[in-house]
């Protein structure tokens, strides 16, 4: 058996390990990304082969705490993808304000960045105070820095260069303070949000909510999870709800396809059927 084989029987079991040992699903992931993540795990961890990392898996469960965080795809920025958010507030929002309050679900938030992101362009488009965001993720790490708000100060160049490009229409530095090598964000962002752990794969749905944004999650799923995922986003949304997907994700042959219809193709944001 080669040596590729042999790592793929690794992998398995140490995904249905962490499955059966603390409820926490990757099993459908896309196998390739989470090769990649059990290697890196495995670097970290001065062990010779995945099938080592088991034991310690299964019988100490800081070990889990810690590589939880290396499992779950934490990688985000403020104004990720500047002219989607253009395309939020000329075409989204609009629609959105038609109603008397807005139920938001951010799901797969990871650490905050892109929420906060989203409350910005709310609150200067007049309409954060009739809006509610649910931030999600699993990764209570991640989650408990998102609720912080404070993020590195050498980002905010980049930050506000996005914030600009997409369409910001005061100044970036408003909505943060600077202290040491951190930049605190403004609690006023903070008011609207509430943060709570949610598993796209395990947990139920959100229900009666008007605009779902959860990019960039769908590319780490296999086909069967996607499909699932897209039903329970479908399930969670009002008629003619917004659905806000990753440029690179598509529900084109999922098994809901047929519910929704396309608003913007480059950005991948679709609007449940009204009837």
């Amino acid at each position: 058996m080669r040596k590729e084989e042999i790592e793929d029987i690794e992998v398995e079991l140490f995904l249905n390990a962490v499955h059966r040992r603390y409820g926490q699903d990757f099993r459908n992931y896309s196998r390739v990304s989470m090769k990649r993540r059990i290697r890196g795990i495995l670097a970290k961890s001065n062990r010779g082969a995945i099938s080592e990392l088991i034991p310690a898996l299964l019988h100490d469960e800081s070990f889990f705490e810690t590589i939880v965080y290396d499992l779950s795809v934490t990688v985000t920025h403020m104004f990720r993808d500047p002219p989607f958010f253009t395309t939020l507030r000329e075409r989204v929002i609009p629609y959105l304000k038609t109603y008397p309050f807005v139920r938001i679900w951010h799901a797969g938030c990871a650490t905050g960045e892109e929420v906060y992101s989203l409350a910005i362009v709310l609150m200067e488009e007049g309409f954060y105070d009739r809006t509610t965001i649910f931030a999600t993720d699993f990764n209570d790490l991640a989650l408990s820095r998102a609720r912080e708000g404070i993020y590195p100060l050498e980002m905010m160049r980049e930050y506000t260069a996005n914030y600009q490009s997409a369409g910001g229409t005061g100044s970036f530095a408003q909505y943060y303070r600077a202290g040491y090598d951190a930049a605190v964000l403004d609690s006023s962002l903070k008011k609207n949000i509430t943060f709570a752990n949610h598993n796209l794969v395990t947990d139920s749905i959100f229900s009666e909510v008007h605009l779902i944004v959860c990019r960039n999650v769908l590319i780490y799923f296999d086909r069967t999870l996607q499909n699932k995922v897209l039903k329970l986003f479908r399930d969670s949304l009002v008629r003619g709800g917004v659905l806000a997907l990753g440029s690179k994700e598509s529900m084109q042959f999922s098994e809901v396809a047929g519910d929704f219809k396309m608003l913007s193709q480059k950005w991948k944001i679709y609007q449940k059927m009204k009837q």
